[in-house]
């Protein structure tokens, strides 16, 4: 009796293991169907909340078309743009995807696609503002988000050592809050950005002729991950090939912007 009975919790024990063992492979396979993507969701029009706090935006458009290319759900990820390399080598998102420029700086930190949209930093003022020039920002007061391209282009640029305070901000609409308010004299954003700012609040900006760097948009991928960063291009590619990609800029800029 003693040995049936063994026999049978050792039937039941190994039972067991194989039920845990497909139970987790099942739930592997779903976690693999999800592609979460790190995103500033107040980066208009790239990704940004609307009137009824829904995330929308050309970016998050063209993730969510690539993501079904790819046989994948796109599941975004709002993060502190400060620490957006920090989530990626993390694993705790598996793409930076929301006007991410592409740097050399950066490029030694992540994988990136090929550019998909062209922008610029720019610097903003109010309407009224006697500012015309860079060299104007001489003794005044600028403003822009914390960690970005925009302060890397500021750095770069000899006006820098003229100003008298620059400020950063968690993001952009912070900022631009602060200008129209008097306590900056001006702010140094994406030429995308802005560009749809002035046209949601006409007569309240104007951007200055001179630009302070060109740039180009890419994805982030987490270094070593070369197969999903080929996955991604290839949809990316599909994307531009069929016409998706020309659609979707034509909905947010109004016409075709994306790089092929």
């Amino acid at each position: 009796m003693k040995r049936i009975a063994t026999f049978v919790l050792i039937i039941a024990a190994v039972f067991s293991v194989l039920t845990a063992c497909s139970s987790n492979t099942s739930g592997s396979k779903e976690k693999g169907k999800t592609l979460v993507i790190g995103v500033d969701d107040k980066f208009a029009p790239l990704g940004f909340r609307d009137e009824k706090n829904n995330l929308v935006g050309f970016d998050i458009d063209y993730a969510k078309a690539a993501a079904k290319k790819m046989g994948l759900e796109a599941k975004f990820q709002p993060i502190d743009w400060s620490t957006k390399e920090s989530e990626l080598s993390s694993g705790r998102i598996d793409l930076i995807w929301n006007g991410y420029t592409i740097t050399d700086e950066r490029k030694k930190k992540v994988l990136f696609t090929k550019p998909y949209l062209k922008n610029a930093q720019v610097v903003v003022t109010k309407a009224g503002s006697n500012i015309t020039k860079l060299a104007d920002l001489e003794g005044k007061t600028v403003g822009l988000q914390s960690l970005s391209s925009a302060s890397e282009a500021l750095d770069a640029n000899p006006i820098k050592s003229k100003i008298k305070t620059v400020t950063e901000f968690k993001d952009n609409v912070l900022a631009l809050n602060d200008l129209k308010s008097g306590r900056l004299d001006a702010v140094v954003i994406d030429e995308v950005v802005i560009d749809y700012y002035m046209s949601k609040q006409k007569d309240t900006f104007k951007v200055l002729d001179e630009t302070l760097a060109p740039e180009e948009y890419g994805i982030g991928v987490k270094k070593g991950n070369e197969e999903l960063l080929t996955k991604l291009q290839k949809s990316l590619d599909e994307l531009n090939q069929d016409g998706t990609a020309a659609e979707i800029s034509k909905k947010w800029f109004g016409e075709n912007k994306v790089l092929h």
